[in-house]
């Protein structure tokens, strides 16, 4: 689909859809639960809705109760002999979670997904695999695991991505035997994590972080996890697209948002004050990578004579796009005066952008949604093609986006 943007002040009250990180937890130790649990604000994306097909294909089942709230009754076993067959959809933290939680579960699984997701490295987990003697093979976008995961000792690079170690924070509180998980480079988005243990601990699972250079997570084997109510908390990574909008000059009024939460992104909060104020900035991203779309939009639009730098961004080249390249594209596309470096951004801010032109979305919601927010400030029109992928996030972005104001034209 096509959505054509006139330029224009957005102007009204917005919440941001519920989160989705926390989201995807809440719904997997819930499905892990014995007896039945209710999950509540939940916004039924594409990723949200892979997540919770995989935890069907496990066992477990769910009943939507009504509009954004689900009863989800834990896993009383597979559902056949066969290994379970996973479609992950495009959903990075769905595939990379349930891993090692089939392997612990039902002995393996067979998993496809979407995209470039199958593409996106999972060499963490095929390492500790060939150390453990579990068989893997990966072939034609097709990733089967099989064997049983076993307690003891696993060692992951910090600097990958924190959802091996949620993975394996889910599954081995239920095998026989404790268990370590040792950090052995310092630990990027460590809110991440926080958001897992918060989860976890929600659900009676213990699982303790032992102080050191790098973390070390003790879990204790033959654990059960408990059914509980959990509401999910609106989305601070979402939140920043409107913090753009607003730093941009939009009357947005931010509504919902949990100050005191454990999603590392609230830093949007601190972001937009930063790039509020003149004078050159530096934003670190190493803990909240999802920040850069909206924040670089942000700071190409700060007004000339501001310049904004954006560090530890390197692991925005395997998300849903190259999101170092596609946000200079899109934006140097828009007019946006920037350079792109090999782990972040370099941007020159300028009072407004030409626009006037046709952008792809890169089939990457986050692309789509800083192209739009853009849009507001640029000179003439700009068409954004591919914009149905902001369903894998946030289903009624452009619902919320027309009801602020946004001067929108959709075609098909």
């Amino acid at each position: 689909m096509e959505v054509t943007i006139t330029p224009g002040r957005l102007s009204g009250t917005i919440t941001p859809p519920p989160s989705k990180s926390q989201a995807h937890r809440l719904i997997i130790a819930a499905a892990l639960a014995g007896g039945e649990s209710v999950v509540s604000n939940v916004a039924f994306s594409q990723d949200i809705l892979a997540t919770l097909s995989c935890m069907e294909q496990l066992g477990a089942k769910w009943e939507q109760l009504d509009s954004s709230t689900i009863r989800v009754t834990g896993i009383t076993g597979p559902k056949s002999g066969e290994l379970p067959r996973f479609d992950c959809g495009e959903s990075g933290s769905t595939l990379r979670f349930l891993i090692p939680i089939a392997l612990a579960v039902a002995g393996g699984g067979v998993f496809t997904g979407h995209g470039r997701l199958m593409e996106r490295p999972q060499k963490p987990y095929f390492d500790l695999f060939e150390e453990k003697g579990i068989d893997y093979e990966l072939k034609d976008g097709v990733l089967t695991v099989r064997g049983a995961l076993t307690a003891g000792e696993y060692a992951l690079a910090g600097n990958v991505s924190s959802q091996f170690f949620t993975g394996l924070l889910y599954a081995l509180p239920l095998l026989s035997g404790d268990s370590t998980i040792r950090a052995t480079t310092a630990l990027e988005s460590r809110s991440y994590i926080d958001m897992t243990l918060d989860a976890l601990h929600g659900c009676g699972i213990a699982a303790t972080e032992e102080a050191g250079e790098f973390p070390v997570f003790r879990v204790p084997g033959g654990q059960a996890y408990q059914a509980t109510d959990r509401a999910v908390e609106a989305d601070w990574s979402q939140a920043g697209f409107w913090y753009a909008a607003l730093g941009m000059g939009n009357d947005v009024t931010i509504t919902g948002m949990n100050p005191d939460s454990v999603q590392g992104d609230r830093e949007t909060a601190a972001f937009y004050e930063l790039l509020s104020r003149p004078g050159d900035a530096v934003l670190d991203v190493a803990d909240c990578p999802d920040l850069v779309p909206p924040m670089a939009a942000l700071a190409a639009l700060r007004g000339v004579g501001n310049t904004t730098g954006i560090v530890n961004a390197q692991r925005l080249r395997i998300k849903e796009s190259d999101r170092l390249a596609t946000v200079t594209q899109v934006l140097t596309a828009l007019g946006a005066d920037m350079e792109e470096l090999p782990d972040g951004l370099v941007l020159y801010g300028r009072d407004s952008l030409p626009g006037g032109i046709t952008v792809s979305a890169h089939n990457d919601h986050r692309i789509a949604m800083m192209a739009a927010v853009a849009a507001t400030k640029c000179e003439a029109p700009v068409t954004i093609t591919g914009a149905e992928c902001v369903r894998k996030s946030y289903p009624n972005f452009w619902d919320d986006y027309k009801a602020l104001g946004g001067k929108t034209e959709v075609r098909p």
